[in-house]
Order: C-alpha cells, then structure tokens, then sequence
C-alpha cells in the first residue's frame, strides 16, 4: 500500500485517476456548471415577457433579477463551501443540484412578483453550492500545470448555458399554451395534465419547468459516477496538507495574498458588468431591433453565448501558451481582453445593420470572457489545497454580491433615468413616466405609446453603453494582481 507521501507524490506527477476518467469527471462537472447557467440564465431570456406579464420598470426588473438572488447565493455560499471543505465534496453537488433544479421549474407558477422572487431565491441557494467543491474536485484531479485548462473547459459551462437557455428557453417561451399542450398531447403524455387549460399558460411559464426537471437526472449521474478525490492529491508532497481548516484559518491565508484580491475586485467589476448586460440583452435586441422573444434568443443569444464560451476557453489555452514566457500572463491576458472589449460592445450598441451589431457583439463576447477560467485559477492557486473551496466561496462572495447584486439593478436604474430623461423632452412630458409607459392596464394613444417605446430602447441603450466602461477599471485592477503574482502563489508557476 502506498504512503501519503507517495501517493501524493505521485498524484503531483499523474493527476488523480487514468486520463480518460479525469477527463470524464472534469466533462460531467462542465455539464453541471452548464445546466447552473442554464436554469440562471433562463430568467434573462424571458426578461420581456415576465416585464410585460407583471408590468414593471427596468429598474424593478434589475431589483428581480438581481439583490436578492445574489444576497443568498452570497449568504449560503460560504457555509456550503465550509461544509464541502469538510465533506464529500460529490454529495454535496449532488443535494444542490436538486434544489435549484426543483426551484426553477416551481418558477413557472409563480403568481406574481413576489412568489417568483421566493423561488429565484431557492435557486441561488442551491447554485451556491456548485463552484466551490467542483473547484476544489478539479484542483484535486489535475497536476498544477493542467489546471488552467481544465478551469476554462470547467467555465465554458458559464457560457454554454447561457447558450442552451437560449435555444431552448427562447423557442418555448415564444409559443402559445395551447400550442405547447397540442405537442405534449402528440407524444402520449396529454392525460397527465387532464382539466389543464393551456391557453391560459403562458410560454415563459412552460420554460421554466421544461428546462429546471431535467436536473434532477444530472444530479444522480454525479452521485453515482463521480469519485471523490483524496484532498491535495495532485498537489506536489510539500504542499500535501489534507487536514480540513476552519474559515477563519482559511481567511488567514487570504489576508496577505494581494493578488487574490486584485483579481477579485477585478472580477467582481466583471460581474458587475456581465450580469447588467444578460439581465437586458433580450429586451435590448426587442426594444431597439424590434426582435420577438424567440429571434433574439436563437439568431443572437444563442450564437453570442457560444461565442463566449469560445472566449472562455481561449483564455485558458492562451494563458498555458504564454506563462512559460511570462509566468504572470494568467493575470494580464484577461485584462487585454477587457479592454479590447469596450469598444467592441459600445460600437454594438449603437450600430443599425443587424449583421453589424451581432459580429461586433461577437468580438466583445470573446475579449470578455477570456477571464472566467483566470479567476479561479487565481483563486484557488493562492491558498493550500485544504482551502480552495473556501478561497472560492470567499471569490464568489464578492463576484455574486458586485455583480449579481449590483450590476443588474445599476443598469434598470440607468435605463429608467436615461428613459425619464427622454420623457421630459416632447410634448407629453407632464402625462409619461417610465412606471406610467411601462404598466399594463395603462391607457395610452398611439402618439404616446410611440414616445414611450422610443424612450424605452434609448434609455436602455444609453444604459449598456455606460455599464461597460467599467471593463477599464476592471483590467486595471488584473494588471495589478500580477505584481504579486509569482509571490502569491502556493504552487510554482509552471514554465513548461
């Protein structure tokens, strides 16, 4: 039987299991991060329905869509990552699964405002428990030198979610009811809905449960096909430290590590950015190119996401190409991205030509996600193996709370004051009001309704283009992370 010392030593060397089922685990907890984005994803992409079913303003969309959502998924992420730093890690994914799986389809019956909110908040607590024990698993299963790419095929999920929430939820969300239960009624399940009236379901309603059920299958794949790995297996036997930490230890060894930091701010302004953006790319592509529901999900939100899926990916390779050169390019190879990105978006926003807009867009996505698999390379590279899932849940913390929190609200304010703004410039300036253009048993005429919709697409417009100039700011703070970069670490950067 092998010692500690030995197997650690060798797991420094190999990984953690053959090739193949490394390859296999870090594949199935991509799908999982996947379906995470997924069914977080979903609500943006419904965004405009769910903003004309209750009648709100942007503004209170962002407030929906955002605070609550990323005060528990904050709240709940720590303890969750404490007890994965303690635990096995597998289970634990598992139990999260299910929750926020569950609570996504409850979303579709949701009455009104205040229902969908309890329900999102369910999903955010179950998310929580995602990152930092996969986080911790990969850390686990892969040598050093590997990891960066295996976090960004891990991160891809991010995006890929985003694209399947696209091309599913987009299409459902777009048909009718009644349509929705003549197919279900083809394939032979019509009398588990017997005395169901599906013309008085709407699209957005079926998406949420067609895309959150499915999860509850994935759960029991991870149970039952993942192993758990040995803690610090992969790690060099210097470092080989299994023994779990209490959070305060835990934090000690963030507290001097500047390059954590830098790159969680940096990060967290991401986010920030990020979240502002999907909360509002539908009603964006809606308001200002006249796309339904379904068109702006398939043709653009699908295509964009992939994009920075790609994006994702490409900043993992990029960053394992260029550290042998330059050890600190995990932190400097984002921040190019982000500032390529800015003018990328801003000149998006405002072109006309479809096709225009969408390559543009493209270009943005790909610079902009170049980050995702940084920061948790960062993240956990920083601290001992006994720590990652706290590091991470200490990262997701601020990203969740800046971004999440944050990002989308900031954006709904702006658009609602850009809109005001516009509003008080025509001949109706007295009688129109973003709440007023906005409510659903509202009586407007057809020169009023004209003014509202042109304030609507302009205030958003004018709201995004702002929202990414803190891209500059963001860049600047992963340039600084690299200063610290080579002290910072716990493992040796590889240079081969």
């Amino acid at each position: 039987m092998s010692t500690t010392a030995e197997v650690a030593h060798d797991g420094h060397l190999t990984g953690y299991g053959e090739p193949a089922y490394r390859n296999y685990v870090l594949f199935l907890l991509m799908v999982v991060y996947t379906l995470n984005f997924v069914d977080r994803t979903l609500i943006a992409v419904v965004a405009q329905p769910i903003i004309d079913s209750f009648g709100l303003t942007d503004s209170e969309w962002g407030l929906l869509y955002g605070p609550p959502f990323a005060i528990f998924y904050a709240v709940m992420g720590l303890p969750i990552a404490l007890w994965a730093d303690r635990s096995n890690r597998v289970k634990v994914i598992t139990v999260c699964i299910i929750l926020w799986s569950l609570m996504t389809a409850l979303c579709g019956i949701a009455a009104g405002f205040a229902m969908l909110l309890f329900f999102r908040i369910g999903v955010a607590i179950g998310e929580a428990g995602c990152t930092p024990p996969a986080n911790s698993i990969i850390g686990d299963y892969f040598i050093s030198r590997k990891r960066a790419t295996a976090l960004g095929i891990y991160s891809m999920g991010v995006t890929l979610g985003a694209v399947l929430a696209n091309l599913f939820g987009g299409p459902i969300a777009q048909m009718e009811g009644a349509d929705f239960g003549a197919w279900v009624s083809s394939i032979g399940l019509g009398g588990l809905f017997t005395g169901l009236d599906w013309a008085s379901i709407e699209g957005w309603r079926i998406a949420f449960v067609v895309v959150g059920l499915p999860g509850i299958l994935i759960a029991m794949v991870v149970l039952f096909t993942i192993k758990e790995p040995p803690r610090g297996y992969s790690d060099s036997p210097d470092l080989h430290n299994p023994a779990p930490l209490h959070w305060a230890d835990a934090f000690k060894e963030l507290k001097y590590k500047p390059t954590f930091w830098w790159m969680a701010i940096g990060a967290s302004m991401v986010a920030f950015v990020g979240y502002g953006l999907s909360s509002f790319q539908a009603p964006f592509l809606q308001r200002e190119h006249g796309l339904d529901v379904r068109d702006a999900a398939v043709n653009f939100g699908a295509p964009l996401a992939f994009l920075a899926a790609i994006g994702t990916f490409m900043g993992g390779y990029l960053t394992e190409k260029f550290t042998p050169r330059s050890q600190t390019a995990v932190a400097w190879v984002p921040a190019i991205g982000l500032l390529i990105a800015v003018p990328a978006y801003i000149a998006a926003f405002f072109a006309e030509d479809l096709v225009v807009v969408f390559v543009l867009w493209g270009i943005a996505s790909v610079c902009h996600y170049a980050y995702l698999g940084a920061q948790y390379n960062i993240g956990q590279g920083v601290v001992s193996a006994r720590s990652r899932a706290t590091a991470i849940a200490t990262l997701l913390i601020l990203v969740s709370i800046i971004g999440n929190g944050i990002g989308p609200y900031f954006v709904g304010f702006m658009s609602d004051m850009f809109m005001s703004m516009q509003l008080a410039d025509n001949n109706f300036a007295s009688q129109l009001t973003p709440a007023i253009c906005g409510a659903r048993d509202s009586v407007l005429g057809e020169a009023q309704r004209i003014v509202c919709d042109e304030a609507n697409s302009t205030g958003l417009k004018n709201a995004v283009s702002v929202t990414v100039l803190w891209f500059i700011a963001a860049a600047g703070c992963f340039f600084m992370s690299a200063r610290t970069l080579k002290r910072d670490f716990v493992a040796p950067l590889a240079t081969s």
